[in-house]
């Protein structure tokens, strides 16, 4: 099979989370162990950082993949799910996996595939191990899928957990309660590997603690009050956000003897969008109008993302707005700025809300807008009607983002 053909194998051939949800879910390790076992297990061939989180784990990563970079390491990059290109998942310091791994390694295993039957996220958990292996990464940051527990990236044994944030999301998988889900989460955790935590509930903390003591780990949990020197040009305020928890997390890398400078951590939060190929977080597509956009789509994030637009000074708020079929509208509708227009869409993907479902439920919470039949559309026609000093934001479902060809 030639690139194409090993891309269209893996996104039709094996579930994908991202594109049908629950049923692509498998809570179980048995699939990722025997695939990396006929691998001759390469996720045992360098060191790592694990992140989990609700929100934050994304950025997060890149942070800690940018400093590392930053002080001279090699270092590969895991992350979900992509924007544009299949290829954004693995990077090793900042540059995509190449087409030419990707096909012969689908090419080389796929009678073990066929006998395994792997999810999408297990194979691709487990090709992004094969590669670190080969390009004898220094580190690999891992940023899990859903979870922690039974996630498919929990077959590391890292330097370091990472547990960014802890709120309500994917219930019918992860739990109903924060208890539950800090469980889950919690799961990345190991015997003797310090863990650091950012701003958790009392509830979900409470249960991070338990299992600190079980694992015989080290828990690094934020001071109340304290913040971190931040450099003078970071601009995103999603890495401002989980700055603190990225400085931390170097800090217990450096008390295991790796050397960061202050100079490579500085220059590594600086220089991570060009460094690591941040996408989708508060990324600004236009300056006339002014265009951002996130992939943000949960309650914690939502609340977060409209407080960050209400600090912006706009004459008038146009947001393009989408959601999968699993999502609460409920939960999530009452957090919108009101005061705008809205342009409804979905994605073109079997997860995706469709516009008028969205726009039908909007009316209820008081929210006004039109239906469009793509992103596209509904994004062009946000332009249309925006003045020079208008803002348009972008969001609400991953997907969304990723079908703007302004990305």
């Amino acid at each position: 099979m030639n690139y194409q053909e090993v891309l269209d194998f893996l996104y039709t051939q094996l579930p994908m989370y991202q594109r049908v949800g629950k049923v692509a879910f498998k809570k179980d390790l048995t699939n990722t162990l025997r695939l990396a076992e006929v691998l001759n297990n390469p996720h045992q061939r360098f060191k790592s950082i694990h992140v989990a989180g609700t929100n934050g784990k994304g950025s997060t990563s890149h942070l800690i993949a940018s400093v590392l970079q930053s002080a001279g390491y090699k270092v590969g990059l895991y992350t979900s799910p992509h924007l544009r290109s299949f290829r954004e998942r693995i990077r090793v310091n900042g540059e995509e996996i190449t087409e030419s791994f990707i096909s012969e390694f689908v090419n080389k295993h796929q009678s073990a595939i066929e006998k395994i039957a792997p999810s999408f996220f297990e194979i691709t958990v487990v090709m992004a191990y094969a590669y670190f292996a080969e390009r004898e990464v220094d580190f690999a940051v891992v940023e899990t899928g859903l979870g922690g527990r039974l996630d498919s990236t929990n077959i590391i044994t890292p330097e370091l957990s990472v547990i960014t944030s802890i709120s309500l999301d994917h219930q019918d998988m992860l739990g109903h309660t924060i208890e539950e889900i800090a469980r889950e989460k919690a799961g990345i955790i190991k015997d003797g590997v310090p863990v650091v935590v950012g701003h958790l509930p009392p509830e979900a903390l409470h249960e991070i603690k338990l299992v600190v003591v079980q694992k015989q780990s080290v828990l690094d949990e934020p001071v109340v009050g304290q913040v971190p020197d931040m450099p003078s040009d970071l601009s995103l305020p999603v890495l401002r956000l989980n700055l603190g928890t990225v400085s931390r997390a170097i800090d217990q890398l450096r008390s295991r003897g790796i050397q960061v400078d202050e100079s490579a951590f500085a220059s590594g939060v600086n220089h991570v969008v060009a460094q690591t190929g941040l996408k989708g977080r508060w990324q600004t597509l236009r300056s006339v109008p002014r265009v951002i956009c996130d992939v943000g789509h949960n309650e914690e994030a939502v609340v977060w993302l409209m407080e960050q637009v209400a600090t912006i000074d706009y004459e008038k708020l146009h947001i393009v707005w989408g959601a999968v079929a699993d999502k609460s509208l409920d939960k999530i509708f009452p957090l919108l700025i009101k005061e705008c227009e809205y342009y409804f869409c979905a994605a073109h993907v079997p997860r995706a809300m469709s516009a008028e479902v969205l726009a039908e439920q909007a009316v209820n919470y008081g929210l006004k807008g039109q239906v469009y039949g793509s992103v596209d559309e509904a994004y062009h026609a946000a332009l249309a009607n925006a003045n020079p000093k208008d803002l348009v934001f972008i969001g609400g479902s991953t997907f969304v983002v990723a079908e703007l060809n302004d990305l």
